[in-house]
C-alpha cells in the first residue's frame, strides 16, 4: 500500500510541477497579447483549463498522499521533513498566486509585464530543486 501510495504521490508532484511551469509561461506570453484579442481569449481558455484540471487537483493530491506518507513512513518526526514542508506550503502559496494571475487575465485587469512573468516563471523550479535535495539527501 505503502509504494503505491508513494507512486500515486510522485506522479501528482510531477502533473503539479508541469502545471506549476507551464502557468507561468502562458502568462509571459498572454501579458503580450492585446486586450480582447483572439490570442488574448485562447490564453484565458487554456489558463483557466490547465487550473482547474490539472494545477488544482494535483496540488491537492500532492498534499494528501505527501501527509500521508509522512505518518506512515514516520518521516513526519524527520527535520528535513519540516523544511520540505514548508518549501511545499511556499509553492502551495504561489499556486495561489498564480490563480489569482488567472483571475486577473479573465477580467482583462492584469497590469504586470512579461518580463514580471519571465522572473516568476523561476520560482517554481528553484523550489522543485530544493525539495528534491531534501527528498533525496535528508541532510539533518
Amino acid at each position: 500500500m505503502e509504494l503505491w501510495l508513494k507512486a500515486l504521490h510522485i506522479v501528482a508532484v510531477i502533473a503539479w510541477m508541469a502545471g506549476m511551469l507551464y502557468l507561468p509561461r502562458l502568462f509571459v506570453y498572454h501579458a503580450d497579447a492585446p486586450v480582447g484579442s483572439a490570442m488574448s481569449e485562447t490564453f484565458k481558455t487554456m489558463e483557466r483549463r490547465l487550473l482547474k484540471a490539472i494545477v488544482n487537483p494535483s496540488m491537492i493530491l500532492v498534499f494528501l498522499t505527501g501527509l500521508i506518507l509522512a505518518y506512515l513512513t514516520g518521516y513526519w518526526q524527520a527535520p528535513w521533513l519540516y523544511a520540505k514542508f514548508a518549501l511545499a506550503l511556499g509553492l502551495g502559496g504561489l499556486h495561489g498566486y498564480f490563480a489569482r494571475c488567472v483571475r486577473m487575465f479573465a477580467t482583462d485587469s492584469n497590469q504586470r509585464s512579461a518580463r514580471f512573468f519571465r522572473v516568476l516563471n523561476e520560482i517554481p523550479t528553484v523550489l522543485m530543486v530544493l525539495i528534491v535535495i531534501l527528498v533525496v539527501l535528508k541532510p539533518f
